[in-house]
């Protein structure tokens, strides 16, 4: 199974953001464990290093945390057509449509994300880390 990673799930981990780390952090021990192939866009990581740079105020602690996550999640890269091709996406939010573009493109089985509604009219199937773990 190949999982693409939406960024809300992994700061949950990073942050231990409650109520939502408990799932997040299992879903990363599964991933660890070589459960499932888990994938994070190119895309994601510099959101995912802003957020957490913000968290550490360390730019070396942050590239530290990042050399972790590219050891765990592979990492696709979001390309143009991407991009342009979320532009006529039936899904409302842009940025989430280029995450489905982007997983589709790859071959992912599921999106795995807390916001769910907004991947309504993905292409790419959605769940959540709770219905991830439950299938592992």
């Amino acid at each position: 199974m190949k999982i693409l990673v939406d960024t809300c799930v992994i700061i949950d981990a990073l942050q231990n953001r409650q109520p939502f780390a408990s799932d997040a952090q299992k879903l990363f021990l599964a991933v660890a464990n070589r459960n499932c192939t888990a994938c994070i866009s190119a895309k994601a990581v510099t959101d995912i290093y802003y957020i957490t740079h913000r968290q550490t105020h360390s730019d070396e602690q942050t590239r530290i945390i990042l050399k972790k996550l590219f050891s765990l999640f592979d990492v696709v890269d979001t390309f143009g057509i991407d991009c342009i091709n979320a532009v006529t996406s039936q899904m409302g939010d842009y940025e989430d449509a280029v995450m489905s573009e982007t997983a589709e493109r790859n071959s992912i089985d599921y999106i795995v994300t807390r916001n769910i509604k907004d991947y309504s009219k993905s292409k790419v199937q959605v769940i959540t880390p709770t219905v991830l773990l439950g299938l592992l």
